[in-house]
């Protein structure tokens, strides 16, 4: 009898540690997926200040909306969490649409190499985001379903883990742009 209670406690305690072990490493993959989103982030403005000194010139009418994507930049940098952030992030990625809706305007702008090259640059990273994101949001979705799911619930309750916020994509960017490909106006 006695080695029947050593036995359910023995597997009691491995059970324990398993789900606690498991809890903490999915806890470190999302934050080293969200240090993995601040990489492509930090490039991202670093390319920003670029892209805005090279069309300068030729945009002199669209200064505000020039200010409006620093602005947007200095506010992202600044962002503090997952869901500030993500919403400034919302607001750049509206602003720099903006300034590349505008350049349409500008043939000469449109025909310059290092216009090209800094656009190339920025689609390849805002790629690069939302790869990151996705995978972060997935591990999020991990980590929090194992914290609501019997019998590990309790255990995750027991040791204070909290949910995670998920970098949620704002609805104006989840929205496609309507293409028209008909060949009469």
């Amino acid at each position: 009898m006695i080695y029947i209670i050593w036995g359910i406690v023995f597997v009691l305690g491995i059970w324990v540690i398993s789900t606690y072990n498991g809890l903490t490493a999915l806890r470190l993959r999302i934050q080293n997926a969200w240090r993995q989103i601040d990489v492509q982030l930090k490039r991202r403005y670093d390319l920003i200040p670029n892209l805005v000194e090279t069309v300068k010139g030729y945009m002199q009418y669209e200064q505000d909306t020039l200010q409006k994507v620093i602005d947007a930049r200095s506010q992202a940098m600044a962002a503090k969490g997952v869901k500030e952030s993500a919403e400034a992030q919302t607001a750049l990625t509206q602003s720099l649409g903006k300034v590349f809706a505008l350049m349409e305007n500008y043939p000469e702008l449109k025909a310059s190499k290092n216009v090209s090259d800094l656009q190339e640059e920025l689609t390849t990273t805002e790629n690069q985001i939302a790869f990151a994101r996705q995978y972060y949001n997935d591990l999020v979705t991990q980590y929090n379903t194992k914290q609501q799911v019997f019998p590990s619930n309790m255990l995750a309750g027991l040791f204070g883990f909290k949910p995670s916020e998920f970098f949620e994509v704002a609805e104006a960017e989840k929205t496609l742009p309507r293409v028209n490909l008909s060949l009469t106006r």
